[in-house]
């Protein structure tokens, strides 16, 4: 995957272990200890959910679990805040669907 991102890692040349996780189906690479939303914006994911009404995209905002723009279904689970979950192995996650 092309890493068209606005979001660029500070230190990219670190030799942190890597975990392999599922975006929509797609296997995405991650540094051990990322958040799901960290490390999708490291992929150059634009938007984790759309808004009920409007379909408007909405992506990770606050980074710190105030703002619930960031939800995604993890594993099945819906409603999860990705910038408070942590990447795991093999972990399947999608796009927040009402």
């Amino acid at each position: 995957m092309k890493n068209d991102s606005k979001f660029l890692r500070l230190d990219n040349a670190s030799s942190a272990p890597t975990v392999v996780f599922h975006w929509e189906g797609q296997a995405i690479s991650a540094r051990e200890g990322d958040t799901i939303a960290a490390a999708l914006l490291a992929a150059g994911i634009d938007h984790t959910r759309e808004t009920p009404t409007s379909q408007s995209p909405r992506a990770p905002f606050c980074m710190m679990g105030s703002c619930f723009e960031c939800r995604v279904e993890v594993d099945g689970e819906p409603n999860v805040q990705g910038c408070m979950r942590q990447v795991a192995p093999g972990m399947q996650v999608k796009r927040q669907r009402y």
